[in-house]
């Protein structure tokens, strides 16, 4: 088994994994956003763990375009949460 981390949302956000699935359910935006970014963990944890040849430039890229999709569902997660509350 590898040690590469899996960066899902309902793993990085564990208390928010009702939400998560609400929001992937109820929110287009937030649907298509989390499939980005799921895809985009599976490519960079694909490219870690099999040690793939990329350029650095292209890994940065993709590990740069994952975090900003994590940060921008996390807003929409806190935002929705605070809704919710």
């Amino acid at each position: 088994m590898s040690d590469i981390p899996n960066h899902s949302l309902a793993n990085d956000f564990p208390d928010d994994r009702e939400l998560i699935h609400q929001l992937k359910t109820e929110d287009p935006r937030f649907a298509r956003m989390a499939a980005e970014y799921h895809e985009l963990d599976h490519q960079v944890r694909g490219l870690e763990n099999r040690s793939i040849p990329t350029s650095d430039s292209n890994f940065e890229t993709l590990k740069k375009r994952r975090l900003h999709l994590k940060d921008e569902l996390y807003a929409m997660i806190k935002k929705n949460h605070t809704r919710t509350s």
